[in-house]
């Protein structure tokens, strides 16, 4: 998976070459920003990184298998967020089988704040604006716990495809993935949300140790730019806020136009919304140094609220982030606008493609709950927390051409660019319905009737990651899906056939 990269890039060069390396203009700017911490912050750039991970609690939590497999102790913990953890040196963990179980997320461990002081709650309707590649989401599915709704949204399409799949491997499903531009959505989902998540676009400061692409691509205009964008994405997400919920702006950049600056005017525009402290607040997440900050009396105070993480004060690259709360008492969660229209500004072109493939038809629907009805009773167990097959009415889900999805709220997402619009119950073909791969990674084994059981990192575990069949000779024999586990966490769907079974991982995932 894309996030496996996280794990091995380092830097190392003494700190006079680092600096030096550094636009002149970035390094005046630092050298105002720190004072006397300057000498200590540049000297981090000698420091190898140290890869970090999250553990999913979708997939069992922690336990002895994904310990043993990452190498890590109690000590190893990310100090602001409880799931996370740094790994051992020489650990790799993207190469793991319970990487590809999603028992865990390649993470750094700054980019786990923003989430972390955002603190979905379980049954809340959750945005993240700018999703890719899935970090922040996977993490605040995490904490929602399949309870809710969380829509993951991404502008680019194949950073889009990319949080998919990722949202899909940690077995998240009460996900919808969109490929839209802000403003569209806010035509869509108009005061709807208990969070809104913006991880805005930005100069990327604070990634230039680990890519020194981004040193390269640095300007005082791309600073600049960014902020510009940055401005026009928080007024969709403050459109998008319901009344009581809160916005959670985080950067990787320490510059102040994007950071304090950025908030600092949008509290100026926005008298509605007002800035927390967030409860969280971790050795190395504090704000500018003392006696430098921005604006006026009423200005510093605000920047002590907001929060920054400092490579030479904490295991972690550059971040930023602020938490603000909206006036009001918090509503039912009503869709704005009817039908296509309302996805927002295009040409007829843009919004013939956002309406991409149609739906079924409701006898076409109500024909896929039947079949999913028959595959639930005879595949899955009465301990299946997924909602009752039965019950299920054509309003709970979408039929896009031959794929079934179970809707995670309520939605309407006709006109819409939606990649995923919920969890991917199977293909509905020749009267039969064939599970999905994302459906066997947001089960549990004990909720299905027939699983295989594999030793973690053992030989039949990774021989299946590579498509091939395994044998079953002391099984059940017969015929008939399985789900087929290392470690207690699914890998996907098998067919047995006799004492083998035949794997159905899917082609573009397996080694």
């Amino acid at each position: 998976m894309p996030d496996t990269r996280e794990e091995v890039r380092e830097i190392r060069m003494d700190a006079a070459a680092w600096e030096e390396s550094l636009p002149a203009a970035y390094r005046m700017r630092m050298q105002e920003l720190l004072g006397d911490e300057y000498a200590a912050f540049m000297a981090a750039g000698e420091r190898p990184r140290r890869p970090s991970l999250r553990i999913n609690p979708l997939k069992e939590g922690e336990d002895a298998a994904v310990t043993e497999a990452l190498g890590t102790t109690s000590e190893d913990r990310v100090p602001w967020e409880e799931t996370g953890r740094y790994c051992a040196a020489d650990a790799r963990p993207g190469r793991t089988v319970m990487h590809e179980a999603g028992a865990f997320y390649m993470q750094e461990a700054s980019a786990m704040l923003p989430a972390a002081i955002a603190a979905p709650q379980p049954g809340e309707y959750v945005l993240d604006l700018c999703a890719a590649p899935g970090g922040k989401s996977t993490q605040a599915a995490g904490r929602l716990l399949g309870q809710g709704l969380l829509v993951a949204n991404e502008i680019h399409p194949a950073r889009a495809r990319i949080l998919s799949g990722n949202l899909e491997r940690m077995g998240v499903r009460n996900a919808v993935v969109t490929n839209e531009d802000p403003a569209v959505l806010e035509g869509r989902f108009h005061a709807f949300f208990d969070l809104v998540m913006v991880d805005a676009p930005c100069s990327g400061e604070g990634m230039f140790r680990k890519e020194p692409q981004a040193v390269t691509d640095w300007s005082p205009e791309t600073v600049s730019m960014c902020a510009a964008r940055q401005e026009r994405i928080l007024e969709a997400a403050a459109a998008m806020t319901a009344p009581g919920g809160r916005i959670v702006y985080s950067t990787c950049t320490f510059a102040p136009e994007e950071d304090e600056e950025q908030v600092l005017a949008f509290l100026r525009r926005h008298p509605e919304f007002r800035l927390e402290t967030p409860a969280l607040l971790a050795e190395g997440c504090r704000g500018l140094r003392p006696g430098l900050s921005l604006g006026d009396a009423e200005d510093r105070a605000l920047c002590g609220k907001m929060v920054r993480i400092w490579p030479h004060r904490a295991e972690g690259e550059g971040h930023f982030a602020a938490l603000m709360v909206k006036e009001g008492k918090a509503m039912p969660h009503v869709l704005s606008g009817t039908g296509p229209a309302s996805a927002g500004a295009g040409t007829r072109k843009d919004r013939k493609k956002r309406a991409g493939r149609g739906a079924g038809d409701k006898a076409q629907v109500q024909e896929a709950l039947k079949l999913w009805a028959q595959f639930a009773e005879d595949q899955l167990t009465a301990a299946c927390s997924l909602p009752a097959a039965d019950k299920l009415t054509p309003a709970d889900v979408v039929l896009f051409g031959e794929e079934l999805y179970l809707l995670p709220a309520p939605l309407r997402l006709e006109g819409l660019r939606v990649l995923r619009p919920g969890l991917h119950l199977g293909t509905v073909r020749k009267g039969r319905l064939i599970p999905a791969h994302a459906l066997a990674m947001a089960l549990g084994p004990e909720e299905c009737a027939d699983v295989y059981e594999t030793e973690a990192e053992g030989p039949a575990a990774r021989a299946w990651l590579r498509g091939e069949s395994l044998s079953d000779s002391d099984g059940t024999g017969g015929r008939g899906w399985t789900l087929v586990c290392a470690g207690g966490r699914s890998l996907g769907w098998g067919r047995r056939a006799g004492n083998m079974i035949k794997n159905h991982y899917p082609r573009g995932l397996r080694r």
